[in-house]
């Protein structure tokens, strides 16, 4: 038995994709996983030490793990039409180099705002905190991620979507990449590609028993949102696309690999496809 160390953050699409393995609905006889909750910027520095046999990251961050990790086309959300927002005091006005609260140096929306606004003062802190550093006056602005997106203090209002500034810097419509999940380049081939199809099929077996799925986590308080909220949040991040990356997600992907390069955020540009497990090899082991 390969056991293997798999990383996701806390918040709720992550935890209903991945649930269905640790309720036992989907397993594998010669692979297990010993799972561990953290926070989207924490796993992705820890995927830049290598830590975790498969992590979620963001996928802003991919580029700089490349050789160490392979990119796995399941459990991925992206925003169509939404994603996190800036957010700031009612009536506030924002200068050009105002304070703002980001969740992580190399989460998705990090590097976006960045680049929509050179002269900003960014402050890094953990996702959970940054309504509350608005609200307290520590920062001129924050931008909500996860299930803060659904419901913030009245007292807030959203200076920008950060779907917006996608939309302004790809240059077209496209899915808003946001998070995935990486595996070690490491495992052996067969082993690596087996454990893409066991995460494959938890996904798929959470999206058809989503229901039955969400009153278990509910039941356990394994997530932090009441039950209207979490079908909505699920609907958004944890639905049928995030089984299995299509096409159109995937030249999404390449479009913030090729904005990243063009703003300086990594040193040379790359492809989504080249960096797959290439599944055939199984094919081709047992034909």
């Amino acid at each position: 038995m390969s056991i293997y160390s798999l990383a996701h953050s806390p918040d709720a699409d992550d935890i209903f994709m991945y649930y269905a393995i640790h309720f036992g609905w989907v397993s594998h006889p010669e692979i297990a996983f010993q799972n561990e909750a953290l926070d989207i910027e924490t796993l992705n520095q820890k995927a830049l030490e290598s830590f975790y046999d498969i992590t979620a990251i963001s996928f802003a961050l991919y580029p700089h793990i490349k050789d160490e990790y392979a990119l796995l086309r399941t459990a991925v959300s992206f925003g169509q039409g939404y994603g996190p927002k800036l957010i700031k005091k009612k009536g506030k006005k924002l200068k050009k180099n105002f304070k703002v609260a980001l969740s992580g140096r190399y989460t998705t929306n990090a590097m976006l705002f960045r680049i929509a606004y050179p002269e900003a003062r960014p402050v890094y802190m953990n996702f959970l905190e940054i309504e509350k550093a608005v609200l307290e006056g520590k920062v001129d602005a924050g931008v909500l991620i996860h299930e803060s997106i659904l419901d913030f203090d009245e007292s807030l209002e959203v200076e920008r979507e950060l779907w917006d500034i996608w939309v302004e810097l790809a240059g077209k419509e496209l899915p808003l990449p946001l998070g995935g999940m990486a595996l070690r380049r490491s495992i052996p081939l067969l082993k690596a590609i087996e454990a893409e199809e066991m995460l494959t099929k938890a996904v798929k077996v959470a999206n058809d028993h989503k229901r039955l799925l969400s009153q278990m986590l509910l039941e356990r308080e394994l997530v932090r949102i009441g039950d209207e909220q979490l079908q909505c949040y699920l609907d958004l991040y944890a639905n049928e696309e995030s089984i299995s990356m299509n096409e159109r997600q995937i030249e999404a992907i390449d479009k913030l690999f090729e904005i990243g390069f063009i703003h300086g955020e990594y040193p040379c540009p790359i492809k989504a496809k080249e960096h797959f497990i290439p599944k055939e090899y199984k094919e081709l082991r047992f034909s």
